[in-house]
């Protein structure tokens, strides 16, 4: 899906290199979901599960940096 490609893509070129071990090790298990679960927990329509609340959190987040 291009929308989660972007949010992805963006968050790790930007804030990745800030997670701690743990949220890295729950920012791959959160690559494991379906794509319509991940869309749903990106645009606030469902709540993710705790394991991955900061995560999703971080990468709702991210914005592109101001030139």
């Amino acid at each position: 899906m291009l929308e989660l490609d972007a949010w992805l893509t963006l968050f790790l070129d930007t804030r990745h290199g800030e997670l701690s071990v743990q949220q890295q090790a729950a920012f791959a298990r959160l690559l494991e979901q379906d794509d319509m679960v991940l869309f749903d927990w990106f645009t606030g329509e469902q709540a993710p599960p705790d394991e991955f609340l900061d995560v999703v959190a971080l990468i709702r987040s991210t914005r592109y940096p101001r030139p």
